[in-house]
């Protein structure tokens, strides 16, 4: 029964975080419309097998760093540093190529190792899950084990990869009201990167 309890909350937990507007859900809608669903499912999959062990890291700072704050922190900072340099490149693609692209296969390895790297570059899934976790300890939902770490993180992965599959789906299928937005992708992306980066800077510098 704990198994199964583990493996739903991780489910959950990832797919609450992966409904909010974040450049990875924005990266699956934006690949959909200019590459199809398929490419976009091997993406996601790349997201998944980042998010399995960046779950399993979360839960396992959760259990030995609870009073050592300042690791976390320096994680936020290195994450911040990361998101705006997102945020510069996606607005570097925005403003360096206007021409309207059209769909093109692109090759399943390189979807898939494509989301391994902008999956790996989300260093905010960490601290997330250390305090998504720690929250459920404080609350005697959760009891880290090795074992327990793992069977949450099988559901966190099935979680994460359901809702960003949604987000691929849907997208396609309103593609033509989606027309105008996909041309803005690359400016959405960069505002959305850029905003979470200035405001984890104002938070840590009034921490």
């Amino acid at each position: 029964m704990d198994i199964f309890l583990f493996i739903v909350l991780g489910f959950f937990i990832a797919a609450g975080g992966s409904i909010t507007p974040s450049f990875l859900n924005l990266t699956v809608v934006k690949f959909s419309l200019r590459n199809g669903v398929k490419p976009a499912l091997y993406l996601i999959g790349g997201y998944a097998t980042v998010l399995f062990f960046q779950a399993n890291i979360g839960a396992y700072l959760s259990n030995i760093l609870m009073e050592n704050s300042e690791y976390i922190t320096l994680i936020q900072k290195i994450g911040t540093g990361i998101l705006l340099l997102l945020s510069i490149n996606f607005f570097r693609l925005y403003f360096t190529s206007k021409e309207k692209k059209e769909k093109v296969d692109i090759p399943k390895s390189k979807a898939y190792f494509h989301g391994v790297l902008m999956s790996s570059l989300n260093t905010i899934a960490i601290p997330f899950y250390f305090t998504s976790i720690s929250f459920l300890i404080g609350l005697e939902y959760f009891e880290y084990s090795y074992l327990n770490g793992f069977f949450f993180s099988i559901g966190s992965t099935l979680g994460s990869f359901t809702l960003y599959s949604l987000y691929a789906i849907v997208a396609n299928k309103i593609e033509d009201k989606l027309t105008y937005i996909a041309t803005k992708m690359d400016f959405i992306l960069g505002c959305l990167t850029g905003f979470v980066a200035i405001a984890n800077a104002v938070y840590l510098y009034i921490q």
